[in-house]
């Protein structure tokens, strides 16, 4: 089964080019990482659950993804997971063990899941050199997990304001 990273900026259009790579699939679980904070994250929240379709499960895990994928082995449904970037952060505020396991598990669980993954992720290597030490050390740890989660997938692809630029593998 196929693996493919979709990376983009903000609201470029990754979690909507994701849903459309996942949606060729016969059984999808939507895996999500956020947690609403506050309105406006609760807003961005009910704007991809209502954008998905009713058919899709939906799992909602901030730390332990390599468990779900685990967890689903078995049954090898599509997994659609959104998003790195938010799962790097909820890492980092976790503490340094649970980020270091939690990474190392993750990107094991990618390389033996036998079904097919979708992953989102921000692309953060275009951008400035942030001011503050934990936004670098974000920045920094995103981009090196993107890198990881690219050599493992099949498939890269790049949202550009809602255009898919392949940068490995076939094409949608």
């Amino acid at each position: 089964m196929s693996k493919t990273l979709v990376l983009g900026g903000i609201r470029s259009g990754k979690s909507a080019l994701a849903e459309q790579c996942a949606a060729a699939q016969s059984a999808v679980i939507y895996v999500a990482t956020a947690g609403a904070g506050d309105g406006e994250m609760q807003a961005r929240i009910d704007q991809h659950r209502a954008r998905r379709p009713a058919a899709w499960g939906l799992v909602e895990e901030p730390l332990a993804l390599g468990q779900v994928l685990a967890q689903h082995a078995s049954a090898a449904p599509c997994l659609l997971i959104d998003c790195m970037s938010l799962w790097v952060s909820n890492l980092l505020h976790a503490g340094e063990q649970a980020f270091a396991e939690q990474r190392a598990a993750w990107l094991q669980a990618v390389a033996d899941y036998p079904g097919a993954l979708v992953i989102v992720s921000n692309e953060v290597g275009l951008g400035l050199v942030a001011m503050d030490p934990l936004s670098r050390r974000f920045c920094d740890e995103l981009g090196w997990l993107n890198q990881a989660l690219a050599e493992r997938c099949d498939r890269v692809l790049m949202s550009v304001a809602g255009l898919p630029w392949v940068l490995k593998g076939a094409p949608l």
